[in-house]
C-alpha cells in the first residue's frame, strides 16, 4: 500500500513533515523518504525501513533539512520522493497506488517524447517517476496532473511539492483517501486523517474522487473539481487503515467493531450456552472485531495473545515467507492460563495466504487449547488487488482460497470462481470447510459481503469489492 504526507508552512516545516510521515508507517515497510524545499533547492533523504523504524532512520537527517514546504512517503514498493528538474521547474513527487498500464505508458513516453527512466532492480520503473514524466508532458503542473490521471489505468493519489506550494490530487475514483489539515501557520496534506492531529492541524477538507487542490501556507485553492463516481478500497476499513482514521465520515475502529457484531449475529450468538470460553482478537487489527463479537454474543473478551511491541516489526516485512511467518509467531506472546483447556474463538480481519494463521493455530494447540474457532472480518479473498497491491502478491495461486478451489475443482477451478464467491452455494461451503480442516479448527466462518458493506456504512456503489467478488 504506502502512505504520503505533505506540509506547506510560514516557518520551517521539517519537524511536522517528519512526524506526519512517520504516522504512516503502518501502511508500508520497504522505504521511507522526505524532501524539503527552501525556496531554492530540495534536500532529500530516502532510507530502507525494512528492519529499522522510520523515526530511527530519519532523526539524523532533520538537522540538514530546512524549508517551508515538503513531502514525505512510506512506501511498500519504490523509493520516494522523486525530485525532478524539468521545463516546469524543479518539483518533488510522492504517490500511492498502482499503475496497470505502466509498460505501455513508459514505452510511449520513450518513443514519442524521448523520455528516460532510471531502471530499478528487475527492470522495474518507479511509479512516482512515471507520474512525474506524465506531468511534464503538459505546460503546467495542474494540467499535467489531469493528463496523468487520465492516462493511468489503475489508481494513483499524489502530492507534488513545487515552488509556491503543494498540489494535492486524489485518485480519479477515490480508491485511496487524501485530507487537507489546517493550523495557524500552515496547511498539511495527508493520506491518514489522524496523522496531523497531534501536530495541531485540524481537518479542513477531505478531497473527493479526482479532486485536485493547490495548497499554500495561507490558502487552499481548487484546481480540479471532484468527480461523482467513487470506488474506495473497502480493505482500508477492514485492515490497512489505522484505528483512529476516518474515511468518508466512517471511523476505522467503529467499522471493525460493527463487523464483529455482524459476525456474532451471523453466528446466531447471544442465546443459550456459548460454545466458547473467550473471544479474542489476533493483534492488532483483529482486536476491534473481537470486541464487537464479544459484546454482540455476550461471550467474555480476553487477550490470550499479547503482541510484543517494543522490538518486533510488522510480520510481512521480511521477503522470505518462512522468516515472515517466524516473525509473525515470535511477536505474539501466549498467556498460558487463558489458553490451556479453553475453547477459544479468534477473530481476525482476513486470511490471505493462510500460512500465518495455520502456524498460529498450531501454536495454540501446542499451548493446550481445548478447541479453536476462527471468524474473519471480511469475505474470502479470491482476487489479487489490481489497484493498491494490499496483498503484496501478484499471484492469485498464492491465495488460500484459490489453492482450495484448485484442489476441489482441478485445472478448471478458475472457471468456477463466481460460484465460490456466493456464500449460499454448496461450492462456498465446500471451500470454507476445506480451509477449516487445513487450519485444524473446530469452526470457521467469514463475514458476508452484505455484513461488511453494512458495517462500513456508506453508499455501496462507492466501495470497491474487487478482491472478494471480482467486480470493479
Amino acid at each position: 500500500m504506502g502512505g504520503i504526507f505533505g506540509v506547506c508552512s510560514k516557518y520551517d516545516c521539517a519537524a511536522d513533515l517528519f512526524f506526519g510521515t512517520d504516522y504512516h508507517s503502518h501502511l508500508g515497510a520497504y522505504r521511507g523518504g522526505m524532501a524539503v524545499f527552501d525556496g531554492k533547492c530540495f534536500a532529500r533523504a530516502i532510507h530502507n525501513i525494512e528492519n529499522t523504524p522510520f523515526r530511527t532512520k530519519f532523526e539524523p537527517d532533520l538537522a540538514e533539512m530546512k524549508g517551508f514546504a515538503g513531502v514525505g512517503a512510506i512506501s511498500d514498493t519504490y523509493p520516494q520522493p522523486i525530485v525532478i528538474n524539468s521545463k516546469l521547474g524543479t518539483f518533488a513527487v510522492v504517490a500511492v497506488g498502482k499503475i496497470q498500464n505502466k509498460k505501455q505508458l513508459a514505452e510511449r513516453l520513450i518513443k514519442d517524447h524521448n523520455a528516460y527512466f532510471l531502471e530499478l532492480s528487475g527492470g522495474k520503473i518507479n511509479d512516482a517517476e512515471l507520474v512525474a514524466s506524465l506531468v511534464c508532458q503538459k505546460n503546467d503542473i495542474a494540467e499535467g496532473i489531469a493528463h496523468a490521471q487520465d492516462a493511468i489505468e489503475g489508481s494513483m493519489t499524489m502530492i507534488i511539492c513545487a515552488e509556491g506550494g503543494l498540489y494535492a490530487a486524489r485518485d480519479k475514483l477515490g480508491r485511496t483517501p487524501l485530507f487537507v489539515g489546517k493550523k495557524e501557520d500552515g496547511h498539511c496534506v495527508s493520506f491518514e486523517s489522524f496523522a496531523y492531529m497531534t501536530l495541531g492541524y485540524r481537518t479542513c477538507r477531505e478531497l473527493g474522487p479526482g479532486e485536485t487542490v493547490f495548497v499554500t501556507a495561507d490558502h487552499v485553492t481548487p484546481v480540479a473539481a471532484p468527480g461523482t463516481e467513487m470506488r474506495m478500497c473497502s480493505f482500508l476499513w477492514t485492515y490497512y487503515g489505522y484505528p483512529t482514521s476516518d474515511y468518508e465520515g466512517q471511523n476505522v475502529e467503529e467499522v471493525r467493531y460493527r463487523c464483529g457484531q455482524h459476525l456474532a449475529a451471523q453466528d446466531g450468538a447471544g442465546g443459550g450456552e456459548p460454545p466458547f470460553d473467550y473471544v479474542a482478537g489476533i493483534p492488532d487489527s483483529g482486536t476491534a472485531h473481537a470486541i464487537g463479537y464479544a459484546n454482540g454474543s455476550k461471550v467474555p473478551f480476553a487477550r490470550p495473545l499479547i503482541k510484543y511491541t517494543p522490538t518486533w516489526t510488522r510480520s510481512f516485512t521480511p521477503k522470505d515467507a518462512a522468516v515472515r511467518n517466524l516473525v509473525a509467531r515470535m511477536k505474539l506472546i501466549p498467556v498460558d492460563t487463558l489458553i490451556k483447556n479453553k475453547r477459544l474463538l479468534f477473530v481476525e480481519d482476513s486470511i490471505v495466504r493462510g500460512t500465518q494463521m495455520r502456524s498460529l493455530m498450531d501454536f495454540m494447540l501446542d499451548c493446550g487449547a481445548k478447541s479453536l474457532h476462527v471468524r474473519l472480518g471480511c469475505p474470502p479473498v479470491l482476487y489479487v488487488c489490481k489497484y493498491l497491491n494490499f496483498t503484496r502478491s501478484n499471484r492469485e495461486d498464492e491465495l488460500v482460497s484459490r489453492q482450495t478451489i484448485d484442489a476441489l475443482e482441478g485445472p478448471e477451478g478458475e472457471n468456477h470462481i463466481s460460484a465460490y464467491a456466493d456464500r449460499k452455494s454448496r461450492q462456498y461451503r465446500a471451500m470454507v470447510e476445506s480451509i477449516r480442516k487445513s487450519l485444524n479448527l473446530e469452526s470457521l466462518e467469514y463475514l458476508s459481503l452484505e455484513g461488511l458493506l453494512d458495517s462500513i456504512g456508506i453508499d455501496r456503489c462507492k466501495l470497491c469489492t474487487y478482491c472478494w467478488n471480482g467486480k470493479e
